[in-house]
């Protein structure tokens, strides 16, 4: 995902077209629908990948930062103008970038955990309410207000995933747990996504994600060390290493990137809600693998017509 050209003037905020549709700005080197469509698929392998492993929920965040951030090192080191746009950050940006760092890693701390307490299913739905906290936070810290048509399309959304999720809701303690915690990854991951918008309109993509992805990845380190019972490389097999691989390249490279890639060119709460067609290729994955074997319901069926349904309309609406 290029995304060479160089940091732009913020054109606008409010209700209007923002800086995605400024005046004399040059074309996305990628058209950002098409980067999002990959994105979600990347992302719905998140889920299933991480019934694979037995690993504590820490351990398996860190381990997807970990490996992105050595992918990012040499993407880094070969382009053309290597570390330097990175030493051209002013402290502000600096600090901003590292809190949203923070603030991923907390978010994927908390989401595998959840996963590994409740459904795939149900733990995907939550954790994708998060458009309706990223158009809030919005408005608050990026004064980016949705029109009528997306605010209908994201309750149309949302309503899906409640629907989706329903079901799982009261299956007990430990499913009850796990849906709190991919709630609080909801919140998180919006606090994230809105910090990433306001940042991304003035830092390259390659700038942003290395330091953001590797404040997480040292905060993830940190909180293994200081988790009694976990280790950093001892204790995994094989399986397990394939599936921390796998995290990164997936939805961790081509998932997340792609969405800060969008962040250049549409509004947070747009690109945050075209990840809610998550819950939906999460369940078919988890569906169709013998090893997992989650058969949909049918509600999580009309659930994720509902989710497709609510994503084209905020589309259309923009």
């Amino acid at each position: 995902m290029a995304d060479s050209t160089p940091p732009r003037p913020i054109a606008g905020s409010g209700t209007g077209a923002g800086p995605e549709a400024g005046a004399g700005e040059r074309a996305p080197p990628l058209p950002p629908v098409l980067v999002l469509g990959a994105a979600v698929v990347a992302f719905s392998w998140a889920g299933p990948l991480i019934r694979f492993t037995d690993a504590a929920a820490v351990a398996v965040a860190a381990w997807r930062l970990l490996l992105s951030v050595a992918f990012l090192a040499a993407v880094v080191t070969l382009r053309r103008d290597g570390w330097a746009p990175l030493f051209r950050l002013r402290r502000r940006e600096w600090g901003l970038a590292l809190g949203a760092g923070v603030l991923l890693a907390l978010h994927f701390w908390s989401w595998i955990a959840s996963v590994q307490y409740t459904s795939i299913a149900s733990s995907v739905v939550l954790v994708s309410t998060q458009p309706l906290f990223v158009a809030l936070l919005s408005v608050l810290y990026l004064r980016e207000h949705p029109r009528r048509g997306e605010w209908i399309g994201m309750g149309i959304a949302v309503m899906g995933a409640a629907w989706i999720g329903w079901g799982d809701l009261a299956l007990g303690p430990d499913a009850l747990f796990g849906d709190a915690l991919a709630l609080g990854a909801a919140v998180l991951a919006a606090a994230y996504y809105v910090v990433g918008r306001n940042l991304r309109r003035k830092v390259d993509l390659w700038s942003y994600v290395t330091v953001v992805y590797g404040a997480a990845a040292i905060t993830l380190t940190l909180a293994v060390l200081a988790t009694p019972g976990v280790s950093l490389v001892r204790g995994y097999g094989s399986g397990d290493w394939l599936v921390f691989l796998g995290l990164a390249a997936g939805p961790m490279m081509i998932g997340h990137t792609g969405v800060n890639y969008a962040l250049r060119y549409v509004r947070a709460y747009l690109a945050n809600l075209a990840v809610l067609g998550e819950p939906v290729g999460a369940t078919l994955i988890a569906w169709v693998l013998p090893a997992i074997a989650e058969t949909p319901s049918l509600s999580t069926v009309v659930g994720g017509g509902l989710i497709l349904l609510g994503v084209g309309v905020a589309l259309r609406a923009r």
